[in-house]
């Protein structure tokens, strides 16, 4: 599966098998959080065999079951570019967990914080995890916007700048708010602005990682 095959197909999952995660898959997932970490600052850890982070009732309000693993998200607090960088490479682990076989799901509120699980040094905090494990579904796709709603862009559109939109469009968003937008300036620059919604600037940072995967690195330098 490629990368664009992964961004088409994950959907979000919350209802989990007791399948555990191989221990291949394991190595091969803690290997890219190291990497995203050294290149980011970041702290994310991936916690393996770990019920009680869901299995509160909010939990269940929120339909999750069978979470056994997850990612934590976690940066340092005095990082202004925390948010964005936690979507990015969060939503970087998450799509080659799909190329995997694996299912995910962003969560925001609706888990129990578990302190013994993971480790949050001093400055740090946890902004959110990432449910991970095989799912009983593949999940299913969600409404999504137009090009038009989300982008501006003077003149015709480049392939590549329709492409990389087309892609933003496709990542999870916080009760699927889509509150961002994409400008292309002069100069193939591309600006990328969250608009106000609910984690709405973790949500940037995974729509970029999504927009410069299909738009091409090479293509364009962000604004």
């Amino acid at each position: 599966m490629t990368i664009l095959e992964a961004i088409e197909q994950r959907h979000s999952v919350r209802r989990y098998t007791l399948q555990p995660i191989e221990a291949d898959k394991v190595i091969a997932l803690k290997e890219l959080v190291d990497q995203c970490n050294r290149e980011s600052g970041l702290h994310i850890q991936l916690v393996i065999d770990e019920p009680k982070a869901f299995s509160s009732p909010l939990v269940h309000y929120g339909t999750f079951s069978g979470v056994m693993n997850y990612l934590a998200m976690i940066g340092p607090s005095d990082d202004p570019l925390l948010d964005e960088k936690l979507g990015y490479y969060g939503e970087k682990i998450v799509l080659e967990a799909q190329r995997m076989g694996l299912n995910t799901c962003w969560v925001a509120l609706t888990f129990r914080k578990n302190r013994k699980a993971y480790t949050v040094n001093a400055g740090e905090k946890l902004r959110c995890v990432v449910a991970i494990g095989y799912g009983q579904s593949q999940g299913a796709g969600h409404k999504i916007k137009t090009i038009d709603q989300v982008s501006q862009c003077d003149g015709p559109m480049p392939d590549w700048f329709r492409r990389g939109v087309e892609a933003a469009l496709l990542a999870p968003t916080a009760i699927n708010q889509q509150k961002f937008i994409f400008t292309l300036h002069e100069g193939n620059r591309v600006e990328a602005r969250a608009r106000w919604g609910f984690y709405e600037i973790i949500d940037l940072g995974i729509v970029k990682y999504h927009f410069e995967v299909a738009a091409g690195k090479d293509n364009f330098t962000w604004l």
